[in-house]
């Protein structure tokens, strides 16, 4: 079964992808912050990482550079509310494999995160 981390500080948006998610057969792991996530990342063995951008603390792009350092092939797909290309093209380089904008089409995630992970 493959395992997803959902990483948000929305609760809405973790409850949302989760019940989603969990539909498609997924294990997943909620985090409302880098530090959580980071934590989860290390304990379980992650197959996908949907990322906030936005997170107070530590952002979504530091979080992104700590997962690729230790996970460089793990796919992340990042999430915002902001049209900030800057950002995003950053995210890009650093290797996430897309993104999507808030409000996101809940079925087109799903079907994106179904596509990478072959399901």
């Amino acid at each position: 079964m493959k395992r997803l981390l959902i990483v948000d500080d929305q609760q809405g948006i973790r409850l949302l992808l989760n019940e989603v998610l969990k539909k498609e057969g997924y294990t997943t792991y909620l985090a409302a912050n880098g530090v959580e996530a980071l934590k989860f990342a290390n304990e379980q063995e992650i197959d996908c990482v949907l990322l906030d951008m936005k997170i107070p603390g530590m952002d979504g792009i530091e979080i992104l550079r700590r997962l690729k350092e230790k996970w460089p092939k793990l796919p992340v797909f990042m999430m915002t509310a902001y049209g900030e290309l800057d950002v995003v093209q950053e995210a890009l380089k650093l290797g996430a494999i897309r993104y999507f904008t808030k409000p996101f089409d809940i079925f087109e995630v799903r079907d994106e995160v179904n596509k990478t992970l072959q399901v």
